[in-house]
């Protein structure tokens, strides 16, 4: 199997965030989201019925919580997300990377 790499090659810059799956397993999904500073639209929320966690690798980011709660991520800064915690993409930077593993609770 060859080695692949989360930094390379990445997406050219678009309208949308691009999301591609690394791994997939019944209950569990790994994926590289790449940012090129995109934000959710101002009234839409992820809603997911997984616990997603998530590390920023790359860029910087900034996600909003349905509370009012805003937390900056820098590189290496991972949380994770229970399922229903309703939250959006409030910023990112150029070229972000991130990890993501949504796992069924």
């Amino acid at each position: 199997m060859p080695c692949q790499n989360l930094f390379f090659p990445l997406p050219t810059a678009g309208t949308e965030e691009h999301f591609e799956p690394l791994l997939c397993r019944p209950g569990l999904r790994i994926e590289r989201i790449v940012s090129h500073c995109h934000a959710s639209p101002p009234d839409f929320w992820f809603d997911q019925t997984e616990d997603e966690w998530v590390m920023l690798a790359r860029g910087g980011a900034e996600l909003e919580f349905d509370d009012g709660e805003r937390l900056a991520l820098s590189p290496g800064d991972w949380l994770l997300i229970p399922a229903g915690r309703r939250h959006r993409v409030a910023a990112t930077g150029p070229d972000t990377v991130w990890l993501a593993i949504h796992m069924t609770p």
